[in-house]
């Protein structure tokens, strides 16, 4: 304050014991107190106690990031029940596996020097089976018939996907091994997968070259696409509007005069 001219941030700022956690970048960091007894060479010591350990606020930033993505729910008993994510639904089922091992992957990469990090095996639990519920309700099917749909036959799950070299299978990640960036479970493509947006599906839709909406197909037809913000909103009165609800979809692959007319009853 007098040489420097700074002032400290009470909100940055903490002067607390040093068993007491102390939170910096997210982690807990603490001084151990440990009487654990393990052998160092020829002579038994205390190795754990006096020294600084880092660790997961599991209640605050896991559980909180849990209800925030509506991961699960928590029961009267306290307990947690993974849930599918609704707004993921529209998404294809390798989005949908890749969105889910990026936030795994993520987390438990930033969290692998923690002493803790053993505890995250219950987040990688809920998160897997929160993918494979909301694959499930993609699908409307069953838990079991989704598993049964995408097994590999050795024990495993994955979501199976075609690129130049040929099939390959995407697994879910193995949180254990999301310590290192160079440690994965499954080999991600070089083909950008969007956040929430059926990117590879809607490229098949336009490759197809056929109009969504009257049917035709034409190589020397300029086709393009029409979409609408919610298809809540749709009234269901036009042909355009009934084929979006139809397909449940926000995005409508037409011709240049199904389009012209479209954007005119639009308006």
């Amino acid at each position: 304050h007098n040489k420097l001219k700074m002032e400290l941030s009470e909100e940055k700022t903490l002067i607390t014991h040093s068993s007491q956690p102390a939170r910096f970048l997210g982690y807990d960091i603490r001084v151990r107190r440990s009487g654990t007894i393990k052998r160092s060479g020829k002579v038994k010591k205390r190795t754990l106690n006096g020294s600084v350990e880092l660790l997961i606020p599991l209640q605050d930033k896991i559980r909180q990031f849990i209800f925030d993505k509506k991961i699960a729910i928590q029961k009267k008993d306290s307990s947690w029940f993974p849930v599918h994510r609704k707004y993921l639904i529209r998404s294809t089922d390798l989005e949908i596996i890749t969105i889910y091992n990026s936030e795994l992957r993520g987390i438990c990469n930033y969290y692998g020097l923690a002493s803790n990090f053993n505890q995250l095996n219950y987040f990688a639990y809920l998160m897997e089976y929160s993918c494979l519920k909301t694959i499930a309700s993609k699908h409307k099917g069953t838990l079991s018939k989704t598993i049964s749909m995408f097994k590999d036959g050795s024990g495993s799950w994955g979501i199976p996907y075609e690129i130049k070299q040929g099939k390959q299978r995407r697994y879910f990640a193995n949180f254990s091994e999301c310590k290192s960036p160079y440690q994965f479970t499954d080999k991600i493509s070089q083909a950008p997968v969007l956040y929430g947006y059926a990117r590879n599906t809607l490229e098949n839709r336009l490759k197809a070259r056929c109009c969504e909406l009257c049917g035709t197909s034409d190589e020397n037809t300029s086709y393009e696409i029409h979409h609408v913000n919610k298809v809540k909103n749709l009234k269901g009165k036009e042909k355009w509007e009934m084929a979006m609800i139809a397909k449940q979809r926000k995005t409508l692959v037409v011709c240049f005069h199904c389009h012209r007319h479209v954007i005119h009853k639009h308006k």
